[in-house]
């Protein structure tokens, strides 16, 4: 299944499953691990499980099988990996600390980077 496909059906789960300011960041050229990262809120550390939950089972049903799943047991930053697509599922707070759209989409200035 190539992104075409992957990302209306990840971005079908969360919307489905209420996940809170999903971006999706095309990655593509910056890394070689995937081409598209998806960053999405969970309003508890139960709905950030659950969002995980749901995108997998329903990966699996449309015959994608993620290739890892990390922090599924804590809740606060799970991360499911498609290949293709990596989905980060966070609490609004992990989300604010760690600023991952910044990072990939370059806007951290080097102060910001050697502050870090």
């Amino acid at each position: 299944m190539d992104y075409e496909a992957i990302l209306p059906l990840l971005l079908s789960v969360l919307d489905d499953g209420k996940a809170v300011d999903v971006v999706v960041i095309d990655v593509r050229g910056r890394t070689s691990i995937t081409d598209y990262m998806i960053v999405a809120s969970g309003n508890s550390e139960r709905h950030v499980a659950a969002l995980a939950g749901h995108l997998v089972e329903k990966a699996k049903h449309a015959g994608l099988q993620p290739l890892g799943v990390e922090g599924l047991t804590g809740g606060e930053w799970v991360l499911v990996d498609f290949g293709d697509a990596i989905v980060h599922l966070m609490k609004p707070q992990v989300r604010e600390f760690y600023q991952l759209e910044k990072f990939w989409r370059g806007d951290y200035a080097p102060a910001q980077v050697a502050n870090a």
